[in-house]
C-alpha cells in the first residue's frame, strides 16, 4: 500500500520516492507490453502509470470493448509480474494528445452537452462508464493486494474549468465504487490551474518541464505538509504536421531530473514509452490555428517508438543507480533489474502494388448512404472517424461563383462534375471559383477528419462540415451523404492497377510483400502525398508528405511469414511503390 504521512511516501512501510514512467497501453501493442515494462523496470524505476481512453473503451455508446489492446486488466497483471506499481488515470479526460482527449465522438450528439462539469447528461454518461472501467481496476488496487496504488481524479482539470463540485463528484463516483488507494489531481503550476484544478484535500501533484524551484514555489500556495511529486516531466515533447520534430537535450533533461531527486521530489516521466496513435487516434491542438498531432508519439522518451534504449535511458538509469537508498523497489515481490535490449529491425525493401480500387466507384461497398437536406456532420450520422462525402446537384449555369464551406473540419477534397478543383481546409479556407455553361452541375466534397481537438477551450470539435455550404451568398440543399469510417474495407472490389492513374484520384492501392524472418520496421512514404495505411487489416495511420513524420513505424507483430498484405489509402498521388527499411525518419 501507499501511505502518505504529511510530507512523505511510504510503500509498505518503507519511504521512498516514487520513479515513474508513463506508458499507454493502447498505443502499443499488446505482445510488446512485458517488454516495453520490463525496460521501465530494468531502469530503477518502481512504477509505470498510464489512461486509460474512454473513446476506445466505449466506440459505440453503451457498447464496450476491454480485449486486445484495450484489456486494461491485463497490462497492469503485467505490470505486477515485472515488478512495478501503477499510477492509474481513469479518465473521463485524458488529454494526451489523444483523439478528443480521449472523450469519445457520440458525446457529441447531445447538442446543449457542457463536457467536464456537473451537466446532468455528460455525469449519466461518465458514471454508466465508470460502473464497466472502475470494477476491472477495482481487485487490482493496492488494498486488495494488486499493484494499483494511486488513482487520478480527472486530468489538468484546472487548464479548462474549475466547477469544483464536479470534481468532488469524481471523487466520490471512484470512492464509491471501490477505490481506497490515494486519490490526486494534476495541473500546471500557475495559480489558476492549481487554483481552478484542484480540492483542498485532494494530493495535488503538478506537471511541467523546467524549473523545479519555482514549480513547488507556487504549489506552495496550495499544498504543503504533503508530499511533492511531478506527476507528468515533459522529457521530451510531441509533433504536429507541418512543423518541425521536436527534441529535448539528454543533458537538459538529465540536469532537472537531478534537481528533482536532490529534493526528494517524486517523479513520473512523461513519455517513458511513448508509442503510436495507430488509427485515427491522433489529437490536434488549437491556439491561434488547427493543428493535427502525428500519426508517431515517439515523444523523444527514454524508450523510442519502437521501444529501443536512448542516450535518456542510459543516463537516467546512471543518475538512479547513485540515488538507490532513496527509491523502493526491493520490496516489491517480483521487481528485479532485467537484462533488455533493442528489438531486431529489417530493411525489406520496396513494395510495389499490383491492384487499386477507386473511392468513388466503391463507396456503396464501404459507405453508408444517407439523404438531408441540409449539411450535417460526421456526430449525426454515428461516425466518429475517417473521412464523410457530401454530394449535391447545381440546377444552373455558375459563372465565376466562389464556393465556400461553412465551416470545414478539417480539410476537404472539392470535385466539380468530376473534376478536382483544389483543397479548402480548416485554417486557409483557400477560394475556390467555380464556372459551368450546363444547367446540370455536380459537386462533391470528401472532407477528412484529422483528430479532434484534445486540448484547451475548442473541445466541442465537431467533423465534417458543421454549418453549410454556399455558392456566393446562397445556401445548397438536397444532399447524399456518405459516411467512411474506414474501418471495414473487406469489401473493396479491387481491379488490376491501372497504369495511367490521375492525380487527385482518391484510391485504395494494394500490394503484397514476402516476409520470411519477421522483425520490425519503418515504412518511408516519400513518393506519396497524404492518406492512411493498413498492413494485414490493421490500420497503422496517417501519413502526410509534409512531415515532420516521413516513416511509419511497423511493429513486427503485425507481420508474418509469407506473404504480407499492404493497402495504402492515398488521396492525391500514386507513390508507384513503398518502401520498408530498418530506420525512422522524424525530422
Amino acid at each position: 500500500m501507499l501511505r502518505i504521512h504529511k510530507d512523505k511516501l511510504f510503500l509498505d512501510e518503507e519511504e521512498t520516492l516514487l520513479i515513474s514512467g508513463a506508458m499507454h497501453y493502447f498505443r502499443t501493442l499488446p505482445e510488446q507490453w512485458r517488454d516495453r515494462l520490463e525496460k521501465i523496470a530494468a531502469a530503477g524505476f518502481n512504477c509505470v502509470e498510464t489512461y486509460a481512453p474512454w473513446n476506445l473503451h466505449e466506440p459505440i455508446e453503451n457498447t464496450f470493448d476491454f480485449s486486445g489492446m484495450l484489456d486494461v486488466e491485463k497490462f497492469i497483471k503485467i505490470a505486477e509480474e515485472v515488478g512495478l506499481y501503477v499510477i492509474f488515470r481513469p479518465s473521463p479526460y485524458i488529454c494526451a494528445e489523444w483523439e478528443f482527449g480521449g472523450l469519445p465522438s457520440w458525446l457529441l450528439k447531445y447538442n446543449d452537452i457542457a463536457f467536464r462539469t456537473m451537466d446532468k447528461i455528460y455525469i449519466e454518461k461518465v458514471n454508466r462508464y465508470y460502473d464497466m472501467l472502475i470494477p476491472k481496476i477495482k481487485p487490482l488496487l493496492a488494498s486488495n493486494g494488486g499493484p494499483i496504488i494511486a488513482v487520478q481524479i480527472e486530468n489538468e482539470y484546472g487548464s479548462y474549468g474549475n466547477d469544483h463540485k464536479y470534481l468532488s463528484y469524481l471523487e466520490e463516483a471512484l470512492v464509491k465504487r471501490g477505490v481506497d488507494v490515494p486519490l490526486f489531481t494534476s495541473d500546471g503550476p500557475t495559480h489558476y490551474m492549481l487554483g481552478g484544478g484542484t480540492l483542498p484535500h485532494i494530493w495535488k501533484t503538478i506537471n511541467y518541464g523546467s524549473k523545479t524551484e519555482e514549480a513547488f514555489e507556487m504549489l506552495n500556495n496550495y499544498q504543503i505538509d504533503m508530499p511533492k511529486m511531478v506527476m507528468e516531466f515533459w522529457i521530451g515533447w510531441f509533433d504536429h504536421w507541418g512543423h518541425g520534430h521536436i527534441t529535448r537535450e539528454p543533458k537538459n533533461m538529465i540536469d532537472e531530473f537531478k534537481k528533482i531527486l536532490d529534493n526528494n521530489i517524486s517523479v513520473n516521466f512523461y513519455m517513458f514509452h511513448g508509442g503510436t496513435n495507430f488509427g485515427f487516434m491522433s489529437g490536434a491542438n488549437f491556439d491561434v490555428d488547427y493543428r493535427p498531432t502525428v500519426t508517431s508519439y515517439d515523444y523523444d522518451s527514454l524508450l523510442t517508438e519502437a521501444g529501443d534504449l536512448t542516450e535518456k535511458y542510459n543516463l537516467t538509469k546512471s543518475v538512479l543507480e547513485s540515488f538507490n537508498g532513496k527509491i523502493s523497489v526491493k520490496k516489491h515481490k517480483n521487481h528485479k533489474f532485467y537484462s533488455v535490449q533493442n528489438s531486431k529491425k529489417k530493411n525489406y525493401g520496396k513494395v510495389k502494388f499490383t491492384k487499386q480500387a477507386n473511392l468513388f466507384t466503391n463507396l456503396e461497398r464501404i459507405s453508408e448512404k444517407y439523404s438531408s437536406p441540409t449539411i450535417k456532420p460526421m456526430e449525426y450520422f454515428n461516425q466518429s472517424y475517417g473521412y464523410i462525402i457530401y454530394e449535391t446537384e447545381i440546377p444552373y449555369i455558375i459563372k465565376n461563383m466562389r464556393l465556400t464551406l461553412q465551416n470545414v473540419r478539417d480539410r476537404a477534397l472539392i470535385f466539380f462534375n468530376d473534376e478536382f478543383k483544389g483543397v479548402i481546409d480548416r485554417n486557409s479556407n483557400q477560394e475556390i471559383i467555380l464556372n459551368s455553361e450546363s444547367k446540370n452541375n455536380k459537386l462533391k466534397i470528401l472532407v477528412e477528419n484529422m483528430g479532434r481537438i484534445n486540448y484547451g477551450a475548442q473541445l466541442k470539435d465537431f467533423k465534417g462540415i458543421t454549418e453549410g455550404v454556399r455558392l456566393e451568398r446562397q445556401f445548397l440543399f438536397n444532399w447524399n451523404i456518405y459516411t467512411l469510417p474506414m474501418n471495414d474495407i473487406s469489401s473493396l472490389n479491387f481491379q488490376p492497377l491501372d497504369t495511367n492513374i490521375d492525380d487527385n484520384n482518391p484510391s485504395f492501392y494494394l500490394g503484397t510483400f514476402e516476409v520470411n524472418e519477421i522483425c520490425d520496421t519503418f515504412i518511408t512514404f516519400e513518393n506519396w502525398s497524404k492518406g492512411h495505411i493498413y498492413i494485414n487489416g490493421f490500420n497503422l495511420g496517417r501519413y502526410w508528405e509534409i512531415g515532420p513524420q516521413k516513416t511509419l513505424y511497423l511493429p513486427k507483430d503485425l507481420l508474418k511469414n509469407g506473404t504480407n498484405e499492404i493497402i495504402v489509402f492515398e488521396l492525391h498521388k500514386f507513390g508507384e511503390y513503398l518502401e520498408l527499411i530498418e530506420n525512422p525518419i522524424l525530422e
